[in-house]
């Protein structure tokens, strides 16, 4: 994983989860007190890379070998970047500008990211689980 990538994964997940225990603590006061608190409806969450991900890889033991490089490359951050490589993505190639093969819209997109990165993977080492195997034994893929 490349350090300079900012706030840590369980970083995020604690601080979501607190969020969510502070607007379930209020909810709960606020209906002790007598005031109703309507339910309303969530909108629909952006679909997370992770989950682009899970869709592109019905493997679960491929999406697994998948994620394991990923969290280790960018930490699920599409826009992660190594300014002394000058890789990019979720994936880190190097160059970026290689995922313009999949579409133009690949510095923002983690669907682009991660058909450029399964495409290299299936190529390179077979599968991503070929990938992870390398990247266990290399510290890099």
């Amino acid at each position: 994983m490349f350090p300079t990538l900012g706030l840590s994964v369980s970083f995020a997940a604690r601080l979501a989860a607190r969020k969510n225990t502070i607007a379930a603590g209020a909810a709960t006061l606020l209906a002790a007190a007598g005031i109703a608190v309507a339910a309303v409806p969530a909108q629909a969450a952006p679909m997370g890379a992770q989950d682009v991900a899970k869709k592109m890889i019905p493997s679960a033991a491929q999406f697994q070998c998948f994620s394991n490089i990923v969290n280790h490359e960018s930490g699920w951050n599409v826009h992660a970047s190594n300014p002394s490589s000058g890789a990019y993505g979720l994936v880190q190639a190097l160059p970026g500008s290689k995922m313009a093969t999949k579409g133009s819209d690949w510095q923002t997109n983690p669907a682009t990211q991660i058909a450029w990165g399964l495409d290299y993977m299936n190529s390179r080492y077979g599968s991503p689980c070929g990938a992870w195997n390398f990247w266990q034994q290399n510290s890099w893929y």
